[in-house]
């Protein structure tokens, strides 16, 4: 079998006037993401995906990434993403027995472009196989715990909002740290009270800070929060801060999670030499793909961390991480995302298997399961501009 092209389909969902709100990140008025498309000599055609700048993404596949593998059996995936990762380099790369990447290609857009032709090569290899792609990589557990993801509703209005996950099912919720009335210790703790109110007391509550503190208020939102029984604290600083990292874990018994903005295993190499997590959120989007976030997923579980997979983007992006979860030892739950996000519900023509328990369950079809809903592509036709607005 032969790869034969490579393309990408740019994609936007523009968010409504009225389901807009302000946070940390500012106003989003469109969420961006990419579907790559790999096509083979047999027929069999795998999707992945890339969750930003699409437009960027098309050039760099179709115009350098792709050309470098069009040719290459997608039965060698190790191959294939060696080849992507370095470059003109591959072959004393291989030689050596060390990875040479060019410069370009070891983080940033490029990564995420690789990561995304890598989960369409696992796709067209899963079917060949006849198999999910969980069950391809090596499955250890066919459904995993989720956790309803979001949390911005600002002051008691938390607590509808978090109780409301709660009562889909989920034993597991996060929140933003900032939410939609800004950032100061008292909204926080005000916030957070209103979430333990409405979760109940044996619902874990997680918090994120989108890497927006430095280590001083980090430090104090963690020693003003504990007593609320926080599962973890995301992100608490910037996710280039691994040294401040490691000071926030080390003042507060309050777990560390971190990682959907690292880029390989060397990223999440250095957050464990700086001892600055217990919880690895890599994201298969930017993380390298599955052939990446398996060494990652190696490499934490030998440092005894667990894996939450960071899950957010378009619906391919999702039935990934889906599959990382399932083939991950360390994996104990998944993110669930419960924005506004159209694109992640609305582009494929089957239904993610999300029980009334709150577990998400795998696909029993091969590759990655799923298939593109007829006129989807139309429906979130590409539209250029920024995502967000401050």
């Amino acid at each position: 079998m032969k790869i034969t092209g490579i393309t990408v389909v740019p994609l936007s969902d523009p968010v409504p006037p009225e389901k807009r709100h302000r946070n940390d990140m500012g106003t989003k008025v469109k969420s961006d993401s990419a579907i790559i498309v790999v096509d083979t000599d047999k027929g069999l055609r795998g999707m992945g995906a890339a969750m930003t700048s699409p437009s960027v993404v098309k050039a760099i596949v179709e115009d350098e990434l792709g050309p470098d593998i069009v040719g290459m059996d997608p039965m060698y995936s190790e191959l294939i993403y060696e080849t992507l990762f370095n470059g003109s380099r591959t072959t004393p790369a291989l030689a050596m027995g060390w990875s040479q990447p060019v410069a370009e290609r070891r983080a940033g857009v490029y990564m995420e472009a690789i990561a995304g032709i890598d989960i369409a090569i696992w796709d067209v290899k899963a079917q060949a196989m006849g198999l999910p792609v969980y069950k391809a990589l090596g499955a250890v557990r066919d459904s995993v715990r989720g956790y309803g993801s979001g949390g911005w509703a600002p002051g008691d209005e938390a607590e509808a909002e978090l109780g409301g996950y709660a009562a889909k099912g989920f034993s597991a919720v996060k929140m933003r740290v900032i939410g939609r009335d800004g950032y100061s210790i008292e909204k926080a703790r005000r916030r957070v009270e209103a979430a333990r109110r409405g979760v109940g007391p044996n619902v874990e509550i997680m918090i994120d800070a989108h890497g927006a503190l430095d280590v001083t208020n980090a430090v104090a939102v963690a020693n003003a929060l504990e007593d609320l029984k926080i599962a973890w604290f995301e992100e608490p600083v910037s996710p280039d801060d691994h040294p401040g990292q490691a000071q926030v874990r080390a003042a507060t018994d309050i777990p560390i999670a971190s990682g959907e903005r690292e880029f390989t295993r060397y990223g999440f190499a250095d957050l464990i030499r700086h001892d600055a997590l217990d919880v690895a959120q890599p994201d298969v989007a930017r993380a390298g793909g599955f052939t990446e976030i398996r060494r990652i997923a190696a490499l934490t579980s030998a440092h005894q961390l667990r894996l939450a997979p960071h899950a957010w983007g378009n619906a391919v992006l999702f039935a990934a991480s889906i599959h990382v979860a399932m083939s991950s030892p360390n994996c104990h739950i998944l993110e669930v995302s419960q924005g506004y996000m159209p694109m992640m519900w609305e582009l494929f023509g089957e239904e993610f298997d999300i029980r009334k328990d709150g577990t998400v369950h795998a696909p029993d079809r091969p590759g990655l399961g799923f298939t593109l809903r007829k006129g989807a592509l139309e429906r979130f036709k590409y539209v250029p501009g920024p995502e967000s607005v401050w």
